[in-house]
């Protein structure tokens, strides 16, 4: 069993305005996967969590596009002081333990190295790496990782 799933059900149900069974599958998903996902989050089609998605933060109003890797024990949320949270692209692999924080986008085809800190926006087909987060190579193209 992946996250993912039980995020699917909870985030249907969220839309058509259900009451309580999304908290509910919240709760489970806290317990089963140490994750906290809320079921307002936006998450895209073929999009999936390593390892079943052990240890992932995610705000309520995070978007993460179709066909994303979202690697264990990642944060993606917002800063202090500042109200926007990210908004990830397609096909973005996002490594062990990295964190995505503030009103910033991803672009599409984007790798973020485990336990990277990203700070600021990054463009499509980009690599990066680092505490904070530095972009060490463009013009990538994802089916040459697959």
């Amino acid at each position: 069993m992946n996250l993912i799933h039980l995020h699917r059900i909870a985030n249907f149900l969220h839309r058509k305005r259900i009451p309580l069974l999304p908290k509910l599958l919240y709760y489970i998903q806290f317990l089963m996967f140490n994750s906290s996902l809320p079921a307002s989050t936006q998450i895209g089609k073929k999009s999936t969590f390593a390892y079943g998605g052990i240890g992932v933060v995610v705000h309520a109003r995070a978007i993460i596009g179709e066909g994303c890797v979202i690697g264990q024990g990642i944060t993606i949320g917002g800063r202090s002081k500042k109200v926007e949270v990210p908004k990830i692209g397609n096909n973005v692999y996002l490594g062990a333990g990295c964190r995505i924080l503030g009103d910033i986008v991803i672009g599409d085809e984007v790798v973020i190295g485990p336990n990277s800190v990203v700070l600021t926006d990054v463009p499509s087909g980009s690599i990066v790496v680092g505490v904070p987060g530095k972009i060490v190579k463009t013009g990538i193209v994802m089916r040459d990782f697959v």
